[in-house]
């Protein structure tokens, strides 16, 4: 596994060129006239606190093997998915089209806005709420915003928040770990390249 070198999104396809593609069957289409107007920061790790290994994957394609771990039991009969992951070292894998609609955010509002899952684009990172994410996943973060940003006018002014900003009380990632201060750093930097 590798960094991701060049982050190319083609627009009629909504497929992240240079990420690793993975089908997930869970997604669907968005409601008629709805367009992707914010990006949303999870993070996950499974089992928790580990990374590695093809747990995500197995998770977002409703393949995880219940008996694989005991905390799995519970994740298995779920029907979830991210438009992305950006693992620890850098990769960058991409379960559903931009276009269409991730299982992400669950029970969530914006700005008195429901149903995030709508209006939103879902990015995973490889991570845990009180463990310091890599700095090559802000890197790669950033970079994937800005390509978001540049790609598809709907996202051009679309602010980044966390899963814990759209579900307060039920989710506490990407968690205090996240820095938002660097990563507003690196997407101001690349707004000027």
């Amino acid at each position: 596994m590798a960094v991701t070198a060049q982050i190319v999104i083609d627009g009629e396809s909504g497929l992240v060129r240079g990420a690793r593609q993975v089908a997930s069957p869970n997604q669907d289409e968005r409601p008629a006239g709805c367009l992707p107007e914010l990006i949303v920061v999870h993070g996950i790790s499974l089992p928790a606190g580990e990374f590695g290994g093809p747990w995500i994957d197995a998770l977002f394609t409703s393949d995880l093997d219940p008996a694989a771990h005991p905390s799995f039991a519970d994740l298995a009969p779920l029907r979830v998915s991210a438009h992305l992951l950006v693992r620890r070292d850098g990769e960058l894998v991409q379960y559903v089209p931009l276009h269409r609609r991730a299982w992400h955010a669950g029970q969530s509002s914006h700005c008195g806005r429901e149903r995030c899952n709508d209006f939103s684009i879902g990015i995973e990172l490889e991570g845990a709420d009180e463990m310091p994410y890599a700095a090559v996943q802000y890197e790669v973060l950033a970079r994937l915003v800005a390509a978001l940003r540049q790609a598809m006018p709907s996202l051009r002014r679309a602010p980044v928040v966390g899963h814990s900003d759209i579900a307060p009380g039920r989710k506490t990632d990407p968690g205090s770990a996240f820095d938002w201060g660097r990563l507003a750093g690196l997407l101001e930097r690349a707004g000027r390249g």
